[in-house]
């Protein structure tokens, strides 16, 4: 990995200084001043590889029906080319963190943070690069903007808890509204009495469903995290109110959208290294099944009958059951049990076409496919049970929480661009190694150059 260089944040005021984090919003606040210099090495370095990820989702994503019908919005719409959509062309920076969050999102093949309960890079990283793109950035100033605003979209999402989420609730685009807010903030130069401003509007205006999964509608939430960022941020730089605390004040956004809170976690500890990325294109809920799969070597000829045991809340996301398109297949444990027990590469988005869904020999393996919610599995786990056709049965587990170097993520990484984009993967490999302008990355966001 490139080193670093860091940039001094905005300065703040003695009493913006003076202030300590005894609530969610004042902890939000610190994060969104903190100087580059605080900053972990190894906190910028993976939201380095995390921006290298999201291009590649955003690029392999162009020819997606929701990226392309937002694509068309945005010329019908017009307006100031401020900044740059996957794709090749140029809009107003709200709209084109809107189309590049829906479009990177829209493989579902993106990082996901578990204690955040959502995708960071694809709500941020949209809102990032257009603020960036307008303001005349550098890559620096990039990776901080992003990490901060990580950090306070998981510090929100940690708050609101698996309840917001349980209730239908998604993650992404709520809590990573926030963090879109955070981060265009930073960039646009906000003062801590805008960011709080710019915060309060983005309580108001944060917004995602759940129901959405399995629809272009899930890839859309991302964008309008992105977009909600850019927009709030803006209205608060000119001078917009609104509530004083419109995180936990009364009837603010956490105490209308959770029923159980919860611990705000201080400033100064760095949660993004927890970011896991997909090696797999569906749902994350449903890799460390794939992982223990790939480990046993089981095929179809070897087991009789696979029993999952996952954590419950997955059993809402990731179990449908019979899927009817290939959207729907990437949340469905069966058909994906049987892709990998048949040797189809889960890892090529090429394969989730809508006759997936209707193949025959899935649907006759998925028959031998039995799921279950267990409590002491966690989020990241599963143990899957593969009983043979002589009865015999053996266990298999996968942790997807074990750590790795930077440098074994950024070879994975580089592997999974690859097959992803072919030979457009080098040209954006340049964001590991050179010190690029905003300019730069809006210019392999419209070519893949």
């Amino acid at each position: 990995m490139a080193k670093l260089t860091r940039r001094r944040a905005i300065p703040r005021t003695t009493r913006e200084s003076a202030m300590t984090a005894d609530t969610l919003l004042d902890t939000v606040l610190e994060l969104a001043g903190m100087s580059d210099d605080n900053l972990p090495e190894r906190s910028l370095g993976m939201a380095r590889l995390s921006l290298f990820d999201w291009l590649a989702c955003g690029r392999a994503g162009i020819n997606e029906p929701v990226a392309q019908t937002l694509r068309d919005l945005a010329e019908a719409e017009g307006g100031l080319g401020a900044a740059s959509i996957f794709g090749g062309v140029r809009a107003p920076a709200r709209m084109a963190a809107l189309a590049n969050g829906a479009a990177s999102h829209a493989l579902d093949y993106d990082d996901t943070h578990f204690a955040h309960v959502g995708h960071l890079s694809v709500g941020i990283y949209p809102a990032v690069i257009a603020a960036a793109e307008e303001v005349g950035a550098d890559l620096d100033e990039v990776l901080a903007a992003f990490l901060l605003g990580a950090e306070a979209a998981i510090r929100i999402g940690v708050v609101l808890g698996a309840s917001h989420y349980n209730r239908g609730f998604h993650q992404t685009a709520t809590a990573g509204a926030f963090g879109a807010t955070v981060a265009a903030g930073r960039l646009y130069g906000l003062r801590e009495g805008q960011m709080r401003a710019a915060l309060g509007l983005c309580a108001t205006r944060a917004s995602g469903l759940k129901s959405q999964f399995g629809t272009m509608g899930k890839p859309y939430n991302a964008g309008v995290a992105a977009a909600n960022g850019v927009e709030c941020a803006k209205l608060a730089g000119m001078g917009m109110t609104s509530a004083a605390d419109g995180l936990m004040g009364l009837q603010g956004f956490v105490p209308t959208h959770t029923d159980v809170r919860g611990p705000t976690i201080p400033a100064g500890t760095f949660l993004f290294d927890d970011v896991k990325y997909k090696f797999h294109a569906c749902c994350h809920g449903t890799h460390a099944m794939l992982e223990a799969l790939a480990e046993s070597g089981a095929t179809d000829e070897t087991v009789a009958v696979l029993k999952l045991r996952t954590n419950p809340r997955w059993l809402r996301v990731c179990n449908i059951e019979t899927p009817q398109t290939g959207l729907e297949v990437k949340f469905s444990y069966r058909w994906l049990a049987g892709m990998a027990l048949t040797g189809r590469p889960t890892g090529s988005d090429r394969e989730y076409t809508d006759d997936l869904a209707q193949d025959g020999a899935l649907a006759a393996l998925a028959e031998r496919v039995q799921v279950t919610g267990d409590d002491s599995v966690g989020d990241m786990q599963a143990v899957v049970t593969l009983v043979a056709p002589d009865g015999s049965s053996r266990d298999w587990s996968h942790d997807l929480d074990s750590p790795q170097t930077l440098d074994t993520l950024e070879s994975k990484l580089r592997a999974k661009v690859e097959a992803l984009l072919g030979d457009e993967a080098q040209p954006l490999s340049r964001v590991l190694t050179e010190p690029l302008r905003a300019s730069d990355l809006g210019h392999m966001l419209r070519t893949g150059e």
